[in-house]
């Protein structure tokens, strides 16, 4: 992680990290990096894009009209609470809030829902999280100290069972409050007094608390127990979490949590499936923080060394998974150069089955990735998220689920959660069904891949949220501290 000793070694990594950047620039559409304010005109086209195809736009079109709607219409309105699946009755995810909060503004600009509806839902939101009671106790409480529980119960909002208090679901909570902060940047009231309740939730987490093996940060912590064993240590979806902990207004933590979020960064350097990156087998892990933060062009200490960004990290790892579905060592159903997508989904259950006379173990929910496992079960969440890192397969990918398994996982809010080609027709899954042409078929959506999908869909269409969060300060000064440079960094925000 040091830097370069002599200047050539400098030079070479300058013009790396160019060779890279105009690639993601390529296949970015040409977007630029910068469009309309928020408040501006809206609506389809109202910030810059991609050509695209009639084809391809009204297939984006269907997709983000029908995964908004599970936000819209499965949401509690009076408490913004999100259900963590649907239509199999749960708990809330806070995780899930976040991307619902993400996904409003969105629909103000595709013109699903009036501004007002939008910023009506979101006050809501806010207020409820507000409001509800904080405090150390095991039960009748949102949260403690700024954090809130990992799920709540949809009906009280309180903590549901014994889950524990998630600083990476709070984070990916807060970053939705934080985009909508930035969005409604009007001067009616309501989007004044929106503006006033997102700056209570962020200042009042206590990031520091939550740093009991400092500098890193916990994962989380039970009142019965105390914190969570394991800390933030290495690349995977949390870089938001290090991120708002070090832009936070108080209660901040200082920069060595970056330093020790990448120490171990080495171990998982490396190349795989023809692709040298940062790896994470499960594809969310490289695609939840870049759901908020435009990091083309932008690279800290250790991405410098090595003469790429954490965008151009997350395309080499799409890329990488195409291509192991294309050698599938496996032998799964279906898997090929459309076909592909690991990530954490559902499952047919916890089962080993006789599958073409050898034994297969098949899980539930799960991670799923090219190192980790694979049981066959696809989530098109893990694609279609990767949009804006590689359209060039992403998008024939997208018309190919459509093509061959449409009638099967694509409903009323999109794409299930997940579905598996390998499952026999003739075995009993412990959850979701066996469908003729498509094997084991989830029945649920999952909020936090319906979230994603949306949001990345719009990144690539528009830079909606990537280009409300370049404005925020808050970020701005996270990056900063976390000591990254370069790219829109450099320029005021507008």
């Amino acid at each position: 992680m040091a830097s370069r000793a002599v200047a050539a070694a400098a030079l070479a990594a300058v013009a790396l990290a160019a060779v890279a950047l105009a690639a993601v620039a390529a296949c970015s559409g040409g977007r630029v990096l910068d469009g309309p304010g928020m408040g501006g005109p809206t609506g389809p086209g109202a910030g810059p894009g991609p050509v695209l195809s009639p084809e391809d736009a009204a297939l984006l079109d269907d997709l983000q009209r029908r995964t908004f709607d599970f936000f819209w219409k499965t949401t509690d309105p009076k408490t913004g609470l999100v259900p963590d699946r649907y239509p199999t009755p749960a708990f809330s995810s806070i995780a899930a809030v976040g991307f619902g909060l993400t996904a409003y503004p969105i629909g103000v600009e595709r013109g699903y829902v009036t501004r007002a509806a939008a910023r009506e839902r979101v006050l809501a939101t806010l207020r409820f999280f507000r409001d509800a009671p904080q405090g150390e106790g095991a039960s009748g409480v949102t949260g403690y100290k700024g954090f809130y529980y990992h799920f709540l119960d949809m009906k009280t909002g309180h903590r549901f069972r014994d889950i524990e208090l998630s600083s990476v679901d709070t984070a990916l909570l807060l970053a939705g409050v934080l985009f909508c902060r930035e969005y409604f940047a009007g001067s009616d009231p309501e989007e004044t007094e929106l503006r006033t309740i997102a700056d209570f939730l962020l200042g009042r987490v206590d990031w520091r608390w939550m740093q009991p093996r400092a500098p890193a940060i916990a994962m989380g912590w039970r009142p019965e127990s105390g914190f969570i064993e394991h800390d933030w240590v290495g690349y995977n979806e949390a870089m938001i979490v290090i991120l708002l902990a070090l832009g936070a207004p108080t209660l901040s933590v200082e920069p060595a949590a970056w330093d020790a979020w990448t120490r171990n960064y080495d171990r998982t350097w490396g190349t795989r499936d023809g692709q040298t990156h940062l790896a994470f087998g499960p594809l969310f892990g490289h695609q939840y923080s870049h759901v908020w933060v435009d990091f083309r062009g932008l690279s800290d200490r250790y991405m410098r060394a090595k003469g790429i960004d954490y965008f151009e990290n997350s395309r080499r790892a799409t890329l990488a998974q195409q291509a192991y579905a294309r050698r599938n060592p496996g032998g799964w159903t279906g898997y090929g150069e459309h076909v592909w997508g690991l990530t954490a989904c559902d499952g047919p259950g916890d089962l080993t089955l006789d599958v073409g006379g050898k034994p297969r173990t098949f899980r539930n929910y799960s991670a799923r990735g090219a190192s980790d496992f694979d049981d066959g079960t696809l989530a098109p969440t893990a694609m279609v998220s990767s949009l804006p890192f590689a359209p060039e397969i992403v998008l024939p990918g997208i018309h190919e689920l459509r093509r061959r398994y449409g009638a099967q996982i694509y409903r009323e809010y999109g794409f299930v959660d997940a579905f598996n080609p390998s499952f026999p027709e003739g075995a009993r899954p412990q959850a979701g069904s066996v469908v003729p042409g498509a094997g084991w078929v989830d029945v649920d959506y999952l909020g936090i891949d319906q979230g994603p999908i949306l949001a990345m869909i719009e990144n690539y269409r528009s830079d909606l949220i990537w280009r409300a969060m370049r404005r925020s300060a808050y970020l701005r000064r996270a990056l900063a501290h976390a000591g990254f440079a370069g790219g829109w960094l450099q320029e005021q925000p507008r």
